[in-house]
């Protein structure tokens, strides 16, 4: 039988693609054909432009300054994704998470797809920022994340200090670019159903079942359907 296919373009830095994450999850969890469904993570950079660090600032400070409010009032911001994110089973640690480039992180999950691994490297990439305060753009931590789902670690580190998978990284923002992709989490299901946003688990389960039976054309869910929080490059909802 033909498996189900979901493109997912997310951020390891975008708390509400980790959510989405968890949504999708919980509906695959009571979907009848959940064991013929593929996924396949897809890159997505928010600030291509954050710079490469050992140690980042944390966001709190970087949010502040980004829109112009008081660190206490960037603590705020981050409260309402960290609420969601419980409810979702999450336990985020946004107040200690810190901003960095996510481009090799990207190119590490490349890496690992080609090795049945990429959903679990997902996984631990996205909870070592957002809830372990880790900075991504560090090469010893990426490999040590690596080494955490059983990755080889003199592998990891010599796909990270060469080029490797950057022309496919690259391959999924022009993708994501010709798809008009301005916000993430974005699900493309069997090719032809594109929904965008942290949708709820309801929602999920009812696109898993439209996009099984294989609707002819490619379509988006209802606007009131769509209207949910996601990331961009300006920001998070």
């Amino acid at each position: 039988m033909q498996k189900l296919r979901i493109d997912i373009w997310s951020d390891i830095a975008c708390p509400w693609c980790y959510i989405g994450k968890r949504h999708l999850e919980q509906a695959l969890a009571t979907f009848e054909h959940k064991d013929d469904v593929e996924i396949v993570w897809r890159a997505f950079e928010l600030d291509p432009s954050a710079p490469k660090l050992r140690e980042a600032v944390p966001n709190a400070e970087r949010l502040a300054k980004k829109y112009g409010v008081t660190v206490e009032q960037a603590h705020a911001m981050m409260q309402r994704v960290i609420d969601a994110g419980k409810a979702a089973g999450l336990d985020m640690k946004l107040h200690d998470s810190k901003s960095g480039n996510t481009f090799d992180a990207h190119r590490l999950l490349h890496w690992a797809g080609t090795l049945g691994k990429q959903d679990a490297m997902k996984e631990r990439l996205m909870r070592a920022y957002q809830s372990e305060g880790a900075v991504i753009s560090n090469l010893d931590v990426l490999v040590s994340l690596a080494a955490d789902i059983g990755l080889d670690a003199t592998e990891a580190r010599a796909v990270l200090e060469s080029d490797r998978y950057t022309a496919d990284v690259r391959a999924d923002e022009q993708l994501a670019q010709e798809l008009r992709i301005t916000g993430v989490p974005f699900f493309v299901l069997a090719g032809k159903l594109a929904v965008s946003g942290a949708q709820p688990v309801e929602t999920l389960k009812l696109v898993l079942d439209k996009a099984w039976a294989e609707r002819p054309q490619l379509e988006q869910v209802a606007a009131d359907e769509q209207d949910q929080p996601a990331c961009g490059p300006d920001g998070c909802d």
